[in-house]
């Protein structure tokens, strides 16, 4: 990916809002050619969306968690099962904001939810196991407090922005 290219995502990254015009002027370039390359990544799909991040506790979450499963039955077959049951039950876990597969911990998928309080994440691990008709042999979870002020880094993209760039630098720098 050429240098503009990454110094454009990462502009967006910390703030999607910004007109062509600012975005030209903040990375040395004409407003046309930002037009240009916007398109370009756009229809490439390295650009998939403009997204804003809230402030999840002013919307009334307490609790990021990290849910960590095991699949009772093993493999490929399991996890697509699992997958398939999950988009057919939206209603039942609309508090899931990501839920993939991978490996790791002993586990062979994630799920990301956000929620009101520890009861409310209770009852959610609960359907998990009980409703959901997920073949879960085990359960694990991280929870994030999130009314409290002072956090490590709390969640941007900002800092993914700048790492991008760094990344890019490297790659150029390299013999």
């Amino acid at each position: 990916m050429k240098d503009i290219e990454l110094k454009l995502i990462s502009e967006l990254m910390k703030n999607s809002r910004r007109s062509d015009r600012d975005l030209a002027k903040s990375i040395g370039v004409s407003q046309p050619t930002v037009s240009r390359l916007l398109k370009k990544l756009e229809n490439d799909g390295i650009i998939k969306e403009y997204i804003m991040i809230p402030d999840f506790h002013k919307l009334g979450f307490n609790l990021l968690a990290f849910t960590f499963i095991k699949i009772q039955e093993a493999g490929s077959k399991g996890i697509e099962k699992t997958t398939g049951i999950i988009e057919n039950m939206k209603e039942c876990l609309l508090e899931v904001v990501m839920f993939e597969r991978g490996l790791g911990l002993g586990y062979d998928g994630v799920i990301v939810s956000f929620h009101e309080d520890y009861s409310s994440y209770t009852n959610f691990r609960k359907r998990i196991r009980d409703h959901c008709l997920l073949a879960v042999s085990k359960i694990e979870d991280f929870l994030i407090s999130l009314d409290v002020e002072d956090r490590y880094r709390p969640l941007t993209f900002a800092a993914l922005a700048q790492h991008l760039l760094m990344l890019g630098k490297k790659t150029k720098d390299k013999p």
